[in-house]
């Protein structure tokens, strides 16, 4: 998509969703501050531009703007001010990147596939994740199994719909303290969910949840896991068979973590330096991430 295209795009679609409700998200209760130069549209509208051009930090995104969008954004304030403007968007991010995804399903869907899955947001690791302080309203320390890390920050749980030959489609994203479990996350999803096959790491699975979806026509399928004292000892053949096939369909959850990251930089969060900030940092970079996944840009 050419990029002037692509800009207007964004910025037609902000400006539409504002006008229906997400204004309410940032309303404004000081006189002075009703109308500035700068819209909140127009706020939002760089953000998300600038991260899908590859500017992956708000200094980044603020100087590409000054520097070759002048003409498109006359009235952009200083960094500072720039900075405090995005986040007081903060709140219209979560609900804007849910607006994406509902009024873009995509095609080819097998809605009774679901995929469920989390990767972690990274605000400090290593030594550092023990003086961390900021967002601790939200953020603590955790442990990623599959980087093998420990570090401070959020988990990002990612329910999809499964797509023949494409990437999932997010049916379901919620974010935690890094230390929250994965089960605390599925039993707040599972009453939403029936007549459908969850694909799911084993940190999922409860046996009430279990039984709840088997009870709506569900299931939810996992790899076999070895016991504890059976480290050395190998699967059999159809528990070897039956965790390579479901590996084998939850791949496509992990293709997408990597994609977003790739895109936005997500998981990245080092220059976060508060609980709004974090919240610009995971769903601004969720909605450029989803309007570039349903608009192919």
């Amino acid at each position: 998509m050419d990029w002037q295209i692509l800009l207007i795009t964004v910025y037609d679609y902000v400006h539409t969703q504002f006008n229906r409700d997400l204004c309410v998200h940032c309303l404004r209760f000081s006189d002075n501050d009703n109308k500035p130069e700068l819209t909140d549209e127009e706020v939002i509208t760089i953000f998300l531009y600038g991260i899908m051009r590859k500017r992956l930090t708000v200094r980044d995104i603020y100087d590409y703007t000054c520097e070759h969008l002048s003409d498109w954004f006359p009235f952009m304030p200083t960094y500072k001010a720039f900075v405090s403007r995005l986040n007081r968007v903060s709140g219209v991010f979560p609900v804007l990147t849910d607006r994406i995804l509902s009024d873009f399903s995509g095609t080819e869907i097998m809605s009774s596939v679901r995929l469920i899955d989390s990767f972690p947001v990274i605000m400090a690791n290593g030594k550092r994740r023990f003086r961390a302080r900021v967002a601790p309203d939200v953020a603590n320390i955790g442990r990623c199994p599959s980087k093998g890390i420990h570090y401070y920050g959020v988990k990002v749980h990612v329910l999809g719909i499964s797509r023949p030959g494409t990437l999932p489609l997010p049916d379901y994203i919620g974010v935690a303290p890094a230390s929250n479990h994965d089960l605390r996350i599925f039993k707040e999803i599972t009453p939403y969910l029936s007549g459908c096959q969850v694909y799911a790491d084993k940190a999922y699975v409860g046996e009430v949840e279990k039984q709840f979806l088997r009870e709506r026509g569900g299931d939810i399928l996992t790899p076999v896991k070895k016991k504890k004292g059976q480290k050395d000892t190998p699967l059999g053949l159809f528990d070897s068979l039956f965790s390579k096939g479901v590996s084998r369909v939850r791949q496509p959850v992990e293709s997408l973590f990597n994609w977003i990251h790739e895109k936005t930089g997500i998981q990245t969060a080092s220059k976060v330096r508060s609980s709004r900030g974090l919240e610009v940092h995971v769903f601004g970079r969720l909605a450029a991430a989803m309007f570039m996944l349903v608009f192919g840009a």
